[in-house]
């Protein structure tokens, strides 16, 4: 009788982990970087018709790389989450640090629970807000491939190669940029992932804002043109 194969619970976690590195590892990076009056989230994207990068409710949006299939799901069930809890008790209630445990939980139980890991990792952005008591700041959350959440201030990179980049941004990064600084900054950062290419094609890019002067729903997508415009002054 020959013996049943055992594997160690370490060596399972260590494998995923692996597993997930690597499909992560493959996708462009996204940089989201805090502005003098707002949140700036910038991916190299070619495609038009597929969004690493949306809105969530009226202050928070998402941003997400590794599998494409599986990151646009859980920005689907973040829309529902938010719609929901909106209108069981008010827009108000609606917070990006609830939605980010959120996705931290569901995340992780799939990282434990399921033979494949979500190849995900993804980004919740919160422009503060003045008449919220204890939102009035930016938040910037992380949530790995595990379900570890990390909070960040001015700056945070996911994907490719986040190390480099995000040692970019911490050696060039100042608090209260213009929007103009800083979408030339995040151009930067991510030109250092493409193998030395001195600039992105404008039309590669995939940029949106959170912008806190904004009245009503806060998110709003960049066109190539307003980009230029907004590089250029």
């Amino acid at each position: 009788m020959s013996l049943p194969f055992y594997v160690s619970p370490e060596q399972v976690m260590q494998d995923k982990a692996e597993y997930a590195r690597k499909g992560i590892g493959r996708g462009k990076s996204i940089v989201t970087v805090e502005y003098d009056t707002g949140i700036l989230l910038m991916a190299e994207n070619p495609s038009a018709s597929l969004s690493k990068i949306g809105e969530i409710y009226d202050r928070i949006a998402f941003a997400g790389v590794g599998k494409f299939s599986e990151f646009d799901q859980l920005r689907k069930l973040g829309v529902r989450y938010a719609d929901v809890k909106g209108y069981s008790y008010s827009r108000e209630d609606v917070r990006g640090k609830a939605l980010a445990n959120a996705y931290s939980q569901a995340i992780g139980d799939a990282f434990t629970r399921e033979l494949k890991p979500l190849e995900v990792e993804i980004i919740v952005a919160e422009v503060g807000d003045p008449r919220l008591a204890g939102h009035e700041k930016n938040a910037i959350y992380r949530v790995q491939f595990d379900g570890s959440i990390s909070d960040h201030q001015g700056y945070c990179v996911i994907g490719g190669a986040s190390e480099s980049l995000q040692a970019h941004l911490q050696s060039s990064y100042r608090p209260e940029m213009p929007l103009g600084d800083c979408a030339r900054l995040g151009r930067q950062a991510l030109a250092r992932a493409t193998n030395g290419e001195a600039k992105i094609p404008l039309q590669n890019l995939e940029v949106c804002v959170l912008e806190r002067q904004r009245p009503g729903r806060k998110f709003r997508r960049l066109s190539a043109d307003e980009l230029r415009g907004i590089l250029d002054a």
